[in-house]
């Protein structure tokens, strides 16, 4: 009976380890005229997960645009290629601290908190985070300004990769990138007129991968 109890406790802590106990994260492709990135949807992030998701299945982002691109800060698509703003819905705002908005966070946009108190989600804009590098003291006065207390790992993340943490706590970060990082670096840099848009239009459309 011990052995048998003890086989289980080993089996148990190897699976641990080894990671099988994990949900696999959908992952995602964004096809664009500058190159591919590509990225995982977070599973403790459903909503915004499965809605992108199903804007991707029903070709929402088709031949859209990043309509709005600020260099050291973000770039921002999510309209239809037929010009519709979003899709007539918001997603409720799941804002967690394990996820923050460091160099290569897929977030949600969304109104302001005038009109917007509970940060609810635009339906489909959403901007992938290039921010900039941070020194710790830096990092330490945005802790006290935003409220919240940085791991070791996502502070190493803005004094390495960079971001823009003064977002954290105010917007829902649902995925992130993990390849084409001088993707986001390239259309970043593209010449904006008015309002931030590009003036040569970034296309794009979105693939998941299972």
């Amino acid at each position: 009976m011990k052995k048998g109890f003890l086989f289980l406790a080993i089996f148990t802590l190897l699976i641990n380890l080894t990671g099988f106990t994990q949900e696999k994260m959908t992952k995602f492709i964004i096809h664009t005229d500058y190159g591919d990135i590509s990225g995982v949807l977070f599973n403790d992030t459903p909503q915004h997960r499965d809605n992108f998701i199903k804007l991707v299945k029903e070709g929402w982002f088709k031949d859209s645009f990043f309509h709005r691109v600020i260099k050291n800060f973000m770039i921002q698509g999510g309209q239809n290629a037929d010009g519709r703003l979003d899709p007539g819905y918001t997603v409720p705002a799941e804002i967690l601290p394990a996820h923050v908005h460091k160099k290569g966070a897929l977030a949600a946009a969304r109104m302001g908190d005038q009109i917007n108190p509970t940060k609810a989600s635009s339906g489909s804009q959403f901007y992938i985070v290039q921010g900039q590098v941070y020194d710790d003291a830096t990092i330490d006065n945005m802790e006290q300004r935003a409220g919240v207390k940085y791991t070791p790992e996502q502070r190493e993340a803005y004094k390495t990769l960079g971001g823009t943490p003064h977002l954290d706590g105010a917007y829902t970060v649902f995925g992130e990138v993990t390849e084409g990082f001088d993707v986001i670096d390239k259309i970043a840099a593209v010449k904006t007129a008015s309002g931030d848009r590009p003036v040569q239009q970034v296309t794009m459309t979105i693939e998941i991968k299972k």
